[in-house]
């Protein structure tokens, strides 16, 4: 059956990024046109990363440097979700980051306090840290040991992030770290929940049977997607192997090669 008796006229498309449309610095050479073609269409389309170690100036930085033109309301990120859900839990306590400095500065511009103090630790924040070092390994294990109901939030549950070279820990990883010393597990924000494609569609007033989900990811892109009732669409230009989409209890409503095969269908949808 082809995809255009499958699925119907598409208004917003929410894109995973690192695996779907370039793989560390190298973009795919679809990726230019698949965009154009959803702008020309009418649709709308968001960038939406469980990736919190880069801030979203970082990431049109870096989409620049691809010749693709983004702004701030094009994306919509772990670390926004994240703080999203601090300020509707835990507004007003100071944080304990595990992250980037980037991370860091967007819960800062956000109005939260991030201390390295522990000993001010109200709530415990990881997310895909690129500066990680021991001795916050260290205070994130003495405060969960120390102070078993301290709130403790993960930005993303990714086990790793793909490069050039194969896969280097993300944030899924260091959780499981954390929690072979700890024995505690995080409330995890970031896709597979719900909440960033809810998110986004309530930014872009269309409703899930409107949205598509497009990631190489079956247990974060597409579990977000069916659990906020869109479409999905796994690529397998990233992570996911033949042999892992077999063995997956979840599966996407489409399954292709790489997301440049969705531009036939959406110009013939305009």
């Amino acid at each position: 059956m082809e995809m255009n008796e499958i699925v119907p006229k598409l208004k917003l498309y929410l894109l995973d990024m690192d695996g779907t449309l370039y793989l560390g610095d190298r973009l795919y050479p679809f990726t230019i046109e698949f965009l154009q073609a959803i702008r020309e269409s009418g649709g709308h389309y968001l960038f939406m990363t469980n990736n919190s170690s880069k801030s979203v100036s970082a990431y049109i930085q870096k989409l620049a440097k691809f010749g693709i033109a983004a702004t701030k309301e094009d994306f919509m990120t772990s670390s926004q979700a994240t703080a999203y859900y601090l300020k509707k839990h835990h507004w007003g306590k100071t944080l304990y980051l595990c992250g980037t400095e980037s991370f860091k500065q967007e819960l800062e511009e956000q109005g939260f306090t991030v201390s390295s103090d522990i000993s001010k630790t109200e709530c415990i924040v990881m997310g895909f840290d690129t500066e990680l070092t021991f001795q916050k390994l260290h205070d994130v294990s003495y405060l969960l040991l120390t102070q078993p109901d301290l709130p403790y939030i993960a930005s993303n549950p990714d086990l790793v992030c793909p490069t050039e070279f194969g896969s280097v820990p993300d944030c899924g990883s260091v959780c499981h770290m954390i929690y072979n010393a700890t024995g505690k597990k995080p409330i995890v924000i970031g896709k597979p929940e719900p909440l960033m494609p809810q998110l986004a569609m309530d930014k872009m007033g269309v409703k899930p049977e409107e949205t598509c989900v497009i990631g190489d990811r079956i247990y974060t892109d597409v579990k977000s997607g069916l659990a906020a009732g869109t479409w999905t669409a796994l690529v397998m230009s990233g992570e996911t192997t033949p042999e892992i989409l077999a063995q997956s209890s979840e599966k996407p409503h489409l399954v292709l090669q790489d997301a440049g095969l969705l531009i036939p269908y959406i110009k013939e949808k305009t």
